[in-house]
């Protein structure tokens, strides 16, 4: 106004209201563009400081307290732009919001094998939030303190877990303790609660460890055919809470060889990782909260009758909890990705579609009978859920390939004439036949050559031991078998229900005996079973062979 007297104009009434109307929407207008955004039924920051300098921080010109400016020529010139809005708890990678805590659940379980969708770990603790403790199985038959298994008074009961180690949390209580301060560990974790007494092992990691991860991850596409075919998606991370980053592998080479073959994107985090991930969250007012998660506890499973009192095989727990709705060809996805790191061929790959075996995957029941390949002509169609009958050819001549691991010069191995008379027996025999055999040392050949022959092996024996883990790789026939050699009066079931669960026969060989079926005594180590004189009967072996191929046993 003072400018237009100046000018000798001299304002209206109408003026003053205009002018008055115009620096009235220029300060509305302002304060839109200057007011931090708050999302309904957020509660704005209590000091109005912390706003401040969480706005200012997000200034690309903005200095710290206590750092001083940048040299001019430095400075690059800016235009001036009202401060970006601020959600307090807006969506970000990674964080969950403090209203959407989703509650605990369990898709599937048995004892020591859980799969959990959101379940939340702060300070070392797992929580499983929830209002209904009801529908979560006893804490103890899901985790463990994670100490050793040792033969030492009060061992069993320091591995009981207790509320440091997983806890019950209602949402409220959630919400109350983490608030806005949860993050997201994205994707499908694999959290092994073992130590590492019997993770660095090729046949507990492979074929109980391992397989039974694969087995409980199997349960998530009952669609899974006799090709491999699966949409299961690969895990994104394993971690192994209590073994260090050398621990987790074996002395052979064999455990990274599946992990990595199978899963070759797969991050891994070990006891110094998981560590990190405590000491983030110690004062627990922070949580990770994990979208998907196997647990997996060695404990655990031993609490279960199944496990403790008749298989002492972890994996048979991870198979009684998908029993409703896994696929006959549950276990051919690793198979096939496996060999194919080995360099296999496509024909010996598709070995169990030439010979398929009729009942593939016929598994442990709960009170210890198995099953195993079984003779037959006629199976159902190839995703094992009905479809038309197709008949198979048999394996005869040139087909069969008969596999003699040999332990000599290693603990545990026969004594030296009766090697020798085996190893003249076998060669007789499928000389006569037309069968292929080999009498092979593996630490003589390459993990791929290892592989590739038991890719093709139709017979596999030898004395108990880690070369047997290879008939995780073996095709499933009618006449696929394996035969393991004892310490006449001593036997362990490790291959016995392995080969049961993937559909091969098993037969255990005492000197002259053989056991299978319901004959198959208890978990037994007598003197001499570590030995290196265990006897075996040549004849009574290659009789065996000969009559299981020819149809003469089951």
């Amino acid at each position: 106004m003072p400018v237009m007297r100046s000018l000798g104009i001299r304002p209206t009434r109408r003026d003053i209201i205009l002018a008055l109307l115009g620096a009235s929407s220029i300060l509305f207008v302002s304060s839109l563009l200057n007011t931090p955004t708050v999302l309904p039924f957020h509660s704005p920051p209590a000091d109005p400081l912390h706003h401040v300098l969480k706005s200012a921080h997000h200034d690309p010109l903005y200095i710290a307290p206590g750092h001083a400016a940048a040299p001019a020529h430095h400075q690059i010139p800016v235009a001036p732009r009202p401060p970006r809005p601020v959600s307090l708890l807006g969506p970000k990678k990674g964080l969950a919001a403090r209203q959407s805590l989703p509650p605990t659940k369990i898709k599937y379980h048995a004892a020591g094998w859980t799969l959990f969708t959101d379940i939340y770990m702060s300070n070392g603790t797992f929580f499983i939030v929830t209002d209904d403790r009801s529908k979560f199985p006893d804490i103890r038959m899901i985790t463990s303190t994670g100490l050793p298994a040792d033969s030492v008074p009060g061992n069993i009961e320091a591995r009981e877990p207790t509320p440091e180690n997983m806890d019950f949390l209602t949402p409220e209580l959630a919400r109350r303790r983490w608030e806005d301060r949860v993050w997201v560990v994205e994707g499908t974790t694999l959290l092994y609660n073992d130590p590492k007494q019997f993770i660095n092992h090729y046949y507990h990691f492979a074929a109980e460890l391992f397989m039974g991860t694969w087995r409980m991850l199997s349960g998530l596409d009952p669609n899974i055919n006799i090709h491999g075919e699966t949409v299961i998606q690969e895990p994104q991370r394993a971690i192994f809470a209590h073994t260090d980053t050398p621990d987790w592998k074996d002395y052979t080479g064999f455990n990274q060889y599946y992990f990595r073959a199978f899963w070759p994107s797969i991050g891994l985090e070990t006891s110094t990782d998981w560590a990190d991930r405590i000491n983030l969250t110690s004062q627990g007012t922070k949580a990770w909260r994990f979208p998907l998660l196997l647990f997996v506890d060695r404990s655990a499973s031993f609490r279960d009758n199944l496990c403790g009192g008749i298989t002492q095989r972890t994996v048979a727990l991870a198979v009684e909890a998908t029993k409703d709705r896994s696929s006959t060809w549950w276990w051919e996805p690793v198979r096939r990705s496996v060999l194919r790191f080995a360099g296999v061929e496509q024909e010996v790959m598709d070995l169990n579609v030439k010979f398929a075996a009729p009942e593939v995957g016929s598994l442990h029941s709960r009170d210890g009978e198995s099953g195993g390949g079984r003779e037959g002509e006629k199976e159902k169609g190839e995703g094992g859920e009905g479809g038309s009958m197709v008949k198979r050819q048999r394996q005869t001549g040139k087909d069969v390939v008969v596999t003699y691991i040999s332990r000599q010069g290693w603990r545990r191995r026969l004594i030296e004439e009766n090697h020798t008379e085996l190893v003249k027996e076998l060669t007789d025999l499928c000389a006569r036949k037309g069968w292929e055999l080999n009498v092979i040392k593996p630490e003589e050949l390459s993990q791929d050559q290892q592989l590739a022959l038991a890719a093709r092996t139709t017979i596999m024996l030898g004395v108990h031991g880690n070369g047997l883990t290879h008939l995780l790789m073996m095709p499933t026939t009618p006449i696929s078998t394996v035969i393991e050699i004892f310490y006449p009066g001593g036997y362990a079931r490790d291959y016995e229900w392995t080969a049961g669960a993937i559909g091969i026969q098993h037969y255990a060989i005492w000197n002259d005996t053989y056991i299978t079926g319901s004959d198959r005594p208890a978990a037994v180590y007598p003197e001499g079973f570590q030995g290196t004189s265990i006897p075996v009967h040549g004849v009574t072996v290659a009789k065996l062979i000969e009559d299981r191929i020819g149809g003469l046993l089951p």
